[in-house]
């Protein structure tokens, strides 16, 4: 993003989040045992792969659950970073731990990006492969995948978005085959999208943090408009799941005609996107004390209801 101007809050001394987090500054975790559950206030934290690559994993945060209970739906928090290798997982890891400590079970999803091997399509099928991961998971930590809900922030709300329209751009046929996505997946059942990047034909036009679209796709939209209209969340409009797209007012770092446009786009469909303005600038919203992340915390609830 255009320089992280909040990035000593995310990751600075004393209390700032990654000490908190436990994460070195290069974005990647402290190596643990694959499974290893490890003990939080909240509750439990387990890590497990979806696949071969170091940046393929995510963390469950699980609150207690008295005997023979069951988790009420399952978070997934996808961070941004506009795509790059840059930024890791560590942003999302202060939402898992206050989510879990709300008692929701929360995903906290790292995937690879541009930079490590990620870009089209790895950072897509990342994305679906690691939501599918719950599938899996489900079993043993009683979670309930009749309400899945992501929360993403940025270029994680773009990954966000895209992923709840998973098996609406059939007709990119090509696209649909590199990206691996197909209709028996978990499904998301709500989105909420924190600034999220949600109109990539604008994005590129605007030439969002250098060239991040670009960056992302391989190339501009002239040389792949099959993929940057697949990767695109306006191209899957209609959906039938509801999304929030919160925007912060003070918002410098991504536009709001982002959120706004694609809420405009969306209101032709039985489930139109719902714009939802916070005070704040573009880092309140995954500042776990700040009322703009309050606000998207709300909404998460209210969608897991």
């Amino acid at each position: 993003m255009t320089g992280f101007r909040r990035r000593t809050f995310l990751v600075g001394a004393g209390a700032g989040l990654a000490a908190c987090a436990g994460v070195p500054r290069t974005g990647q975790p402290q190596e643990r045992a694959t499974e290893d559950p490890i003990s939080e206030a909240a509750g439990q934290r387990h890590r497990y792969q979806y696949g071969d690559d170091p940046s393929q994993w995510g963390e469950l945060f699980l609150p207690e659950l008295s005997d023979g209970g069951k988790h009420r739906g399952v978070v997934v928090v996808i961070h941004g970073g506009y795509w790059r290798s840059r930024y890791g997982a560590e942003l999302g890891e202060p939402l898992a731990r206050d989510l879990a400590g709300r008692g929701l079970a929360a995903w906290n999803l790292e995937y690879r990006r541009a930079g490590n091997g990620g870009g089209w399509p790895h950072t897509f099928q990342d994305i679906l492969a690691g939501i599918d991961k719950l599938g899996e998971l489900a079993g043993p930590h009683t979670l309930d995948l009749t309400r899945v809900v992501a929360l993403g922030h940025s270029a994680g709300g773009h990954l966000a978005v895209w992923a709840a329209g998973r098996d609406r751009l059939g007709g990119l046929e090509a696209e649909h085959l590199q990206a691996g996505a197909s209709t028996s997946g978990v499904r998301l059942t709500g989105v909420v999208s924190q600034s999220g990047v949600l109109n990539l034909a604008e994005a590129e036009r605007l030439n969002l943090s250098n060239g991040a679209v670009a960056n992302l796709l391989g190339g501009p939209s002239s040389d792949f408009p099959g993929r940057h209209r697949y990767a695109d969340p306006m191209a899957a409009l209609p959906l039938t799941v509801p999304v929030y797209a919160v925007h912060t007012t003070e918002d410098e770092d991504v536009p709001l005609s982002m959120s706004l446009s694609y809420v405009e786009a969306s209101r032709t469909g039985s489930t139109p996107a719902q714009l939802v303005t916070v005070p704040g600038d573009h880092f309140a919203l995954i500042d776990p004390e700040a009322p703009a992340y309050l606000r998207c915390r709300e909404l998460v609830q209210e969608l897991l209801c």
